[in-house]
């Protein structure tokens, strides 16, 4: 018979019974610590590679969103997989919780084994995908030993999405900062004292992935407990697998698409010359100080909202998306003022190379990122939260139509006009991450409204 343990057990009754503000910082501040760190230490890994050259940090910006559109396959499969168990954990079926963990693996398992054959065939593929020849000289064999550390990623974003599933945020945030820290202590020593190029920073993801891996296996050991991996509990069958599947799909199709549309961006961009491409991932990079934080309270608050909801608790789950959209907009506005403030000293920061200081570069990205910050800070932390909010209750395809058209309807036909049409020049590639945050804000204000009022409508007045 499957059980929970002790500390899931407790959790679980925490979640569905505990003061809700308690509820979500217990749970999301910890996952918001850890993708903050996280991208700290992303941004410090783009400057390592701003220390080999401009061109070098282009083309890990361009070839890092194809890699991402591969990788949305297992994010997508994470998210999906683990609400499903979230629902389940809190309706108290713990037979199901546990063979839906161990169908996801075996899922992912057979993803990793298609991406494996994809390897050979590099080069073409990054021409299909518009890759200009100067990026795929430097960034080919980047590409391959980053689709090895995305087959792990396979694994170890399910392990996570499962942790957080259980409250075990804290474990999330320290086994992740010591992966982090690893990887980029070996990253430092690859580039400075080794002087690699951007293949040996993929090394670097690699390693430490797959120590992430490893714990992950051992943590997830055959067991009778219901969060455990077990070979006979692997099921293809359709009522098994189908609802995962089901709640992943338009996740999966909204990151492919959304990982495609900022390769689309890109190549647009670098009409504006091959530094714009840097200029932009760097001013993403910095806004990200802040967006990943709200990033980090919708996952927490997707997972408590399902698990409410399993346990038939309506008005719960929507209490948590208005508080979460609460916490977002207020770190929102507090990282906005300080990330302008300090701006050019940031800036300046990533400015610097092994063949000194670049000024138009720090211009070009503070010309960017002042767009970029305005439109993201807030209006992203607000996407987030209804983002939580129709994942927590299942409604993934409204979420694939809504990031689909942040990118596909306000961002690139917005720039193919600015580019094409007027004479504002490279300021076009800012002006469109304003447009398009702003739009999708109305988007996700509308959405948000029309689902509550509906799905809602009917909630018991007397419910707990």
């Amino acid at each position: 018979m499957v059980k929970l343990n002790d500390d899931d057990s407790k959790f679980r009754e925490f979640a569905l019974e505990g003061n809700m503000w308690k509820v979500i910082f217990r749970v999301c501040f910890p996952l918001a610590v850890f993708q903050i760190v996280n991208h700290i230490f992303n941004v410090l890994d783009s400057m390592m590679a701003s220390y080999i050259s401009a061109q070098a940090v282009s083309a890990i910006a361009y070839i890092s969103q194809i890699q991402q559109m591969i990788a949305a396959v297992g994010m997508g499969l994470a998210a999906g997989g683990s609400l499903k168990i979230s629902l389940a954990y809190g309706a108290g079926d713990y037979e199901t919780v546990k063979k839906r963990l161990s169908s996801l693996i075996g899922i992912c398992f057979v993803i990793g084994l298609a991406v494996v054959l994809l390897l050979p065939f590099t080069s073409p593929f990054l021409r299909i995908m518009g890759t200009p020849e100067s990026f795929i000289e430097t960034g080919a064999r980047y590409f391959q030993v980053t689709m090895i550390a995305t087959i792990l990623n396979f694994f170890n974003n399910v392990y996570i999405s499962i942790e957080r599933a259980r409250g075990n945020s804290k474990r999330i945030m320290y086994l992740n900062i010591i992966v982090i820290v690893i990887k980029l202590m070996l990253t430092a020593v690859f580039v400075y004292i080794l002087g690699g190029g951007i293949t040996m920073i993929a090394a670097a993801t690699v390693i430490s992935q797959l120590i992430l891996f490893f714990i992950a296996v051992k943590n997830l050991k055959s067991g009778k407990d219901a969060f455990s991996f077990e070979i006979g509990y692997v099921s293809f069958k359709k009522k098994v697998v189908a609802p995962m599947i089901g709640l992943s799909f338009p996740v999966i199709v909204e990151k492919m698409a959304f990982a495609l549309g900022k390769s689309i961006v890109n190549a647009m961009s670098k009409d504006f010359g091959e530094i714009m491409v840097g200029a932009l991932g760097i001013s993403n990079n910095i806004c990200g100080t802040v967006t990943n934080i709200h990033v980090g309270f919708q996952d927490g608050v997707s997972a408590i909202i399902s698990q409410n909801l399993g346990a038939g608790k309506k008005k719960r789950a929507l209490d948590a998306f208005k508080k979460c959209t609460i916490i977002n907009t207020a770190i929102g506005t507090v990282g906005m003022i300080l990330l302008i403030t300090f701006i050019d000293g940031i800036s300046g920061i990533f400015a610097n190379s092994a063949n000194g200081f670049d000024y138009d570069f720090q211009q070009n990205i503070i010309m960017v990122f002042m767009y970029d910050c305005i439109g993201g800070c807030v209006p992203l932390g607000i996407n987030c939260a209804v983002m939580a909010l129709l994942f927590g209750i299942g409604k993934t395809r409204i979420s694939l139509f809504i990031n689909f058209c942040r990118v596909f309807v306000f961002r690139v036909p917005v720039l193919w006009v600015l580019r094409d049409y007027t004479d504002i020049g490279s300021e076009s590639v800012g002006i469109v991450m304003l447009v398009s945050n702003l739009a999708t804000l109305m988007l996700d204000i509308i959405a948000g409204y029309i689902v509550i009022k509906k799905f809602f409508r009917g909630e018991d007045k007397n419910e707990n």
